[in-house]
């Protein structure tokens, strides 16, 4: 079951969003980032798609964090698909493409023709996932990121 979290969640979804930036090679923070994921669902500043194991579904097994935002280029609304993450104990099952599904649905439900998301150079399985879903990379543009002290 693929549901929009809420502040009820936010427990579990801090569990998975911690394995989340482990993966990226960042430091485990339970406490930071559940005050991160909290502030974004008070501010209905993210849509958080949540999935539940089939068998037990009071089990967060993956999420798919999204941002709206705009973009001139297409003169429409954008959603950033900016965190997607699947329990590495069921990948493989169908979850990561059903959490990307429902981030279609949003868009198609506030009207936005584009959904743009970033990873990893060695995430192939991700990227494999991502093809398979219609994403095209991008081979014109380039993303830049100027941290600010």
């Amino acid at each position: 079951m693929i549901r929009k979290a809420t502040l009820e969640d936010l427990d579990q979804l801090t569990g998975l969003f911690d394995q989340y930036v482990v993966f990226y090679k960042k430091p485990s923070n339970y406490e930071k980032h559940k005050a991160y994921l909290k502030e974004r669902l008070e501010n209905n500043e993210a849509i958080v798609y949540i999935a539940f194991d089939e068998t037990d579904s009071k089990k967060a097994i993956g999420f798919a964090l999204n941002y709206i935002t705009f973009s001139s280029l297409a003169l429409n609304k954008i959603i950033i698909l900016n965190d997607l993450f699947v329990d590495s104990t069921i990948r493989k099952n169908g979850i990561g493409e059903k959490l990307i599904t429902q981030t279609i649905v949003l868009a198609n439900e506030i009207g936005s023709n584009l959904i743009r998301l970033r990873t990893a150079k060695n995430n192939i399985v991700a990227q494999g996932l991502y093809h398979k879903m219609g994403f095209v990379r991008d081979e014109v543009l380039y993303s830049y990121d100027l941290a600010v002290k």
